[in-house]
């Protein structure tokens, strides 16, 4: 069968090197790990993907394995890197409170505002951990609807599926700006600068090489987007940045 993320046993397994555990202050934005039933496709990819970053070499982890389906290989990702993000942002929890931070900005210049087009159509102000509690909460509710992310073999993806995983993607960049414009001090007290900086490095990578974020979405951590690609341009366009 095709891929079926689905959860499991409240485990916060992070990327190789570092295991994080939620305090109970996270418990509303942690989000159990998500996976790929054993002997499916989506499986089998994912360990593609576990082997290609074990050997430590990021750019060649993003690359479509050669003869994969490029929905496939979007899908897997878009599961693996929910993952990543819902761990690291559930290690925050006492620092990332509607007392401090009241807006979900990225910075002085950014502020988003959300909504999803069906249970918030027009966009509402709200704090930063109301807002990655509605973001990922959006994200589990495509992944685990079957006519987005179908599971039985031979079950075609959705005509515009990369749509669907670009604008999942460029609201998880959000959520690292928020992080590194807001918590980078309380990261670094948890040492974990390490582990968000690969985890980013990991996103950059894989947004970049199949053009899932804009380059203006990028716009809050443009230098170190920048210096992770070491001048390889981001396609432009026009995509709003505030839902």
């Amino acid at each position: 069968s095709r891929l079926r993320p689905r959860a499991r046993t409240r485990r916060d397994v992070a990327r190789p090197g570092v295991m994080f555990w939620p305090s109970s202050s996270t418990q509303r934005t942690f989000r159990p790990k998500k996976n790929a039933p054993v002997g499916s496709k989506g499986a089998a990819l994912k360990q593609h993907i576990d082997a290609t970053l074990g050997s430590g070499n990021l750019r060649e982890a993003v690359l479509l394995p050669p003869g994969e389906d490029l929905n496939e290989w979007l899908a897997v990702n878009t599961v693996d890197f929910y993952n990543a993000i819902s761990m690291l942002y559930a290690t925050l929890g006492e620092y990332c409170t509607d007392k401090n931070c009241p807006t979900m900005c990225a910075g002085p210049k950014y502020e988003y505002r959300w909504a999803d087009g069906v249970k918030v159509k027009k966009p509402i102000e709200c704090s930063a951990p109301r807002y990655v509690d509605y973001l990922l909460e959006w994200v589990e509710s495509q992944v685990d609807d079957e006519a987005t992310f179908p599971q039985a073999s031979g079950a075609a993806f959705p005509k515009n599926f990369q749509s669907i995983t670009s604008k999942i993607f460029s609201r998880l960049f959000r959520v690292y700006a928020h992080i590194y414009h807001s918590h980078f001090n309380q990261i670094v007290s948890l040492g974990a600068e390490a582990h968000l900086n690969t985890c980013f490095k990991h996103f950059i990578y894989f947004t970049g090489a199949f053009s899932l974020v804009k380059r203006e979405e990028l716009a809050p951590l443009g230098e170190l987007v920048d210096g992770i690609l070491g001048g390889v341009q981001i396609p432009g366009g026009s995509r709003g940045s505030g839902s």
